[in-house]
């Protein structure tokens, strides 16, 4: 029996040995930078739970896909006019396609005009269109879409869907093989059984967006559903945010989505990635400037958390946030709170309560010091899907990602920023309505268990 045991109580050391060996080439060799909770996480997971904790880091360990290259030199790159040179010089660092003008601009708070836009959208294309969507519904909405997509291809239209497997979970089989048999592209992205080198199943592809011809863009916060768009009996649209870009701007998108298709057809990151360059088509030369802010998994850095530190830094006089999620990570929080202490306003509005009960208690720690510190915080008294943000009169980001650590670190997301004043003027007289019909946040002291149970809830359920 003291054989037994003394061979048995090897065997353990040296799987907890070999679990944290695993963690450190996965993480250093990798280049996977993690938040310092995180981090500690899984080391603690190691050393108590190894025989759990080791499954787990080997599907869902892997945050990065994509390495620096740092071929651009960012003080020789010439800034564009009306954008600021510290958001731009930053951009172009971090290895994204430059802003470009574009012929049109049109930004929807309105869910039905979103939903013509789109439509109109996908009406125009006549040699190519790529939709893709988190959350492809079977409901009115998903099956006017699907409709839309099949008359495309009768048109002669190539069309390719690309959904991602988990959020359109709930989606019949059927209708995406109906769809496939009319002619339609169809991949579902990162399925829950699939080979571990093409992916991770918890890095989700959260994109939503739709190319007409690469020149044509629809994109924003809406996921293909009902509730995203119309009102229903005793069920109101959410509020949420799009918008539709003609010009360069959709060619970048297209690049975008390019990836994203051969990435779901299970290419390595590094086969599918192509490098970016300056669309062909034509730019005119007053036309609105805008860049497309993809970050996620895909990308060597945090590109939109990179820009939003950057941001508090930069900001003078405001920051407006509009997110249905806040669970940021603690360098974002430090730095907006810092921003309220030199003078700069910071107003973020939330829903009151949103669509996710345990997104609202991990929120708590965060707008407790955001209120401390001076915020001022607006609770929605509906349901606030949009995603969006405004620095000074500078730039505002509108686009799919929330403000919480799965979209910030963990997900592939996608932003557009804009520069022009007149879409920076029309997004804060949005947010401004919003914060009219929305009342005060007010902190209140948790118990010490509502205090353990926040922690717990936002280091597992944002952090894995």
């Amino acid at each position: 029996m003291i054989r037994v045991s003394l061979l048995s109580g090897l065997g353990h050391t040296v799987f907890v040995a070999a679990g944290l060996l695993v963690y450190v080439l996965g993480t250093r060799v990798g280049q996977q930078r993690r938040h310092p909770s995180a981090a500690m996480a899984w080391v603690l997971g190691m050393l108590t739970f190894p025989y759990l904790t080791l499954p787990l880091f080997l599907f869902f360990g892997t945050r990065k896909f994509a390495r620096p290259e740092r071929r651009v030199r960012v003080h020789a790159l010439p800034v564009p006019d009306g954008a600021p040179p510290w958001a731009t010089r930053l951009l172009a660092g971090l290895e994204l396609a430059p802003a470009v003008r574009n012929t049109r601009v049109l930004l929807h708070g309105d869910g039905m005009e979103s939903l013509q836009s789109l439509l109109a959208t996908m009406a125009s294309a006549r040699r190519r269109l790529d939709v893709c969507t988190y959350v492809f519904a079977n409901d009115a909405t998903g099956q006017r879409i699907a409709q839309a997509l099949v008359q495309a291809v009768q048109r002669g239209v190539s069309v390719r869907l690309l959904v991602d497997a988990m959020g359109s979970m709930g989606l019949p089989g059927g209708m995406l093989r109906g769809l496939k048999r009319q002619g339609v592209q169809v991949r579902r992205f990162m399925p829950l059984l699939h080979n571990p080198l093409h992916g991770r199943i918890n890095l989700r592809n959260h994109r939503k967006l739709a190319v007409a011809d690469g020149q044509r863009l629809w994109s924003g916060g809406r996921n293909l559903a009902c509730e995203y768009f119309v009102d229903r009996p005793g069920q109101p649209a959410w509020i949420d945010l799009s918008y539709e870009v003609h010009g360069p701007l959709a060619a970048q998108a297209l690049a975008q989505f390019n990836t994203d298709w051969r990435v779901a057809r299970g290419l390595a990151l590094r086969k599918a990635r192509r490098p970016h360059s300056t669309p062909g088509l034509h730019a005119p030369a007053n036309g609105v400037l805008a860049q497309w802010l993809p970050t996620g998994p895909d990308h060597a850095d945090d590109t939109v958390h990179a820009l939003l530190l950057a941001a508090a830094y930069h900001a003078e006089r405001r920051i407006v946030a509009v997110t249905p999620y806040f669970v940021p990570d603690q360098a974002l929080i430090d730095a907006w709170c810092l921003a309220c202490r030199r003078g700069v306003r910071v107003s973020l509005l939330v829903p009151a309560r949103s669509n996710h009960r345990l997104a609202d208690m991990a929120r708590e720690r965060a707008l407790r010091e955001l209120s401390a510190a001076g915020a001022h915080i607006w609770l929605a008294p509906a349901m606030v899907h949009a995603k969006a943000v405004l620095i000074d009169d500078a730039l505002a980001l509108v686009g799919s990602l929330n403000l919480d650590a799965r979209s910030l670190f963990l997900n592939y997301e996608a932003m557009t920023a804009f520069y022009g004043a007149q879409e920076l003027r029309w997004l804060s007289q949005w947010c401004a309505c919003l914060i009219a019909q929305a009342h005060p946040y007010r902190a209140r002291r948790p118990s010490w268990l509502r205090d353990i149970a926040e922690g717990v809830v936002r280091s597992v359920g944002f952090q894995l």
